[in-house]
């Protein structure tokens, strides 16, 4: 049996559920439901992050234990501890959804460990009291989707929860893919997700919105003792002070998103992490094309709510709404809004610095932005790849080659006119004259460049070449990636085939340009 050092606080120092039936219904004065794992199958490990399984003191002998193997697919539960699935609400696209929750999702138990304590949950492993009319399963596709991108996020250094293993259940689970009343079997799969907290906005909003203000200020305040004590003892100055430090978090977390070319897909209210992570990996993707309006999310392709150029702007209006739900705790809108308004201009501000940090420019000059502003047209002049792009420009030594050197970013090269390659000598000219001002060797700010633009990131055709492998069984591929994306910074000569374009195979296709909640 793995030793785990396993800690409560959550369930101990929270209400919970008095109806322990696992049935679908509205729950009320709780933070969280009793429920247990759907027994499988079949199980089977066909993943595991060692390196996440050693922060929780699990070793690499036990991870290819059967009782790792029944531990995280659900089918044992660990001795002394007792599942749950979490009561949250949320906006969705912009409205109010009442009661959501862990609808696919149970989390295990807490383990502390080198001074670090993880919620570790389940994903896909059967339905609970906030299922709604789902079945609270997953599929391989999505599951590998998840599994990669949450451990490559980390490994570029965006805030983001985690992943441990990607197991198959051994059962087929019923979807409708594009939601087109074209329904088929599936391998069923379960992820198991790694985090300090899974709690979000919406487990604040949802006694806000019930005004269950006794709740909602014992859960603040659970908060505040286990996530945010720095703080102090809960006072109206600490509430502000936690909502303060929220803000700061999550505009940290979509700052690296754009840095990156990240479009989460999904940013409604129940999405949003309250310790400013990356949770949730539904309808993601990487800009393929540089592209403000582009979003991975079929649901969201009419308003593109949630595109790439929106994501700061979103997590503004989610952060009000959750000053909204905080505000009966505070009473006070003043300091609420003057850090929302502190967001405003941070964003200004932080999007400008992490823009000159991928140009290499390191002091302020006044034309700056004018030269930011400039890039970022010319690149939507025609389509251009973000990642190829940024990582090929640390490269430049002089306007004269600079075509010649970023030309493999150009998705239709040979039809540029040559008003657009004009348009691009003149800013690599300005850009030039602006590298002339900085102290920087070219060595030196080649080496700063490629440390904020990555060489690999998770594009969506690669993760579909992983499924489509292991839909036939084969899963050598998920961990080719798994490996490639833990350096993304590096150059990794013998993996110089994923520093490439998006395929024109996979422009159109599901799962590598358009994606469901359920993918």
């Amino acid at each position: 049996m793995m030793k785990l050092h396993i800690t409560d606080t959550f369930t101990q120092e929270n209400p919970s559920d008095t109806v322990l039936k696992n049935s679908r219904r509205q729950v009320t004065e709780a933070v969280f439901s009793y429920v247990n794992p759907k027994k499988t199958e079949a199980p089977q490990v066909i993943h595991v992050s060692q390196q996440m399984a050693t922060e929780l003191g699990i070793s690499e002998q036990e991870t290819n234990s059967d009782i790792f193997k029944n531990i995280f697919t659900g089918n044992t539960i660990y001795p002394k501890t007792k599942p749950y699935a979490m009561c949250y609400g949320g906006h969705q696209f912009g409205n109010w959804a009442g009661q959501l929750g862990d609808g696919r999702a149970i989390n295990l138990f807490e383990v502390e460990h080198h001074n670090k304590n993880w919620k570790v949950q389940l994903k896909g492993a059967g339905e609970t009291p906030y299922s709604r009319t789902a079945d609270g399963l997953a599929v391989l596709r999505s599951s590998v989707r998840e599994y990669l991108c949450s451990e490559a996020m980390f490994h570029l250094g965006v805030p983001t929860t985690r992943a441990l293993s990607l197991c198959l259940s051994g059962d087929h689970v019923l979807r409708d893919i594009l939601y087109d009343g074209n329904p088929a079997y599936e391998k069923g799969a379960i992820v198991s997700r790694i985090s300090p907290s899974f709690l979000r906005f919406g487990s604040y909003e949802i006694f806000a919105a019930r005004k269950d203000i006794k709740n909602l200020t014992s859960l603040v305040n659970y908060t505040i003792k286990h996530h945010f004590s720095h703080l102090g003892a809960p006072s109206k100055e600490s509430y502000i002070q936690f909502f303060k430090e929220v803000s700061v978090r999550t505009l940290d977390m979509i700052i690296h998103w754009q840095r990156v070319g990240f479009v989460h897909g999904v940013m409604n209210t129940d999405n949003m992490s309250i310790l400013g992570l990356t949770i949730d990996f539904g309808p993601y993707g990487w800009l393929e094309g540089f592209d403000y309006g582009w979003t991975p999310n079929t649901t969201d392709i009419q308003h593109k709510r949630y595109r790439y150029g929106n994501q700061p702007n979103i997590g503004l209006w989610n952060l009000y709404q959750l000053a909204n739900a905080l505000y009966p705790i505070i009473e006070d809108v003043a300091p609420l809004e003057e850090i929302l308004n502190q967001y405003k201009v941070d964003f200004q501000e932080k999007s400008f610095q992490m823009m000159k940090s991928k140009l290499g420019l390191f002091f302020d000059h006044e034309n700056d932005l004018n030269l930011i502003q400039t890039l970022e047209d010319n690149l939507q002049l025609v389509e251009t790849d973000m990642t190829i792009f940024f990582r090929s420009l640390s490269d430049f030594s002089n306007e004269k080659t600079a075509f010649e050197l970023i030309k493999k970013a150009f998705y239709d090269l040979d039809n540029i006119s040559s008003d657009v390659k004009n348009q691009w000598n003149l800013w690599f000219k300005n850009y030039n004259s602006r590298l002339q001002l900085e102290s920087l060797s070219h060595a030196q700010r080649k080496e700063k460049m490629n440390a904020v633009n990555p060489k690999y990131v998770l594009r969506n055709y690669m993760s579909q070449l992983a499924i489509d492998k292991a839909d036939e069984g084969d899963y050598s591929l998920i961990d080719v990636l798994y490996q490639l994306l833990k350096s993304p910074y590096s150059e990794q000569p013998a993996n110089e085939k994923w520093f490439a374009k998006r395929p024109e195979w996979a422009r159109n296709k599901v799962g590598c340009s358009m994606l469901s909640c359920s993918s």
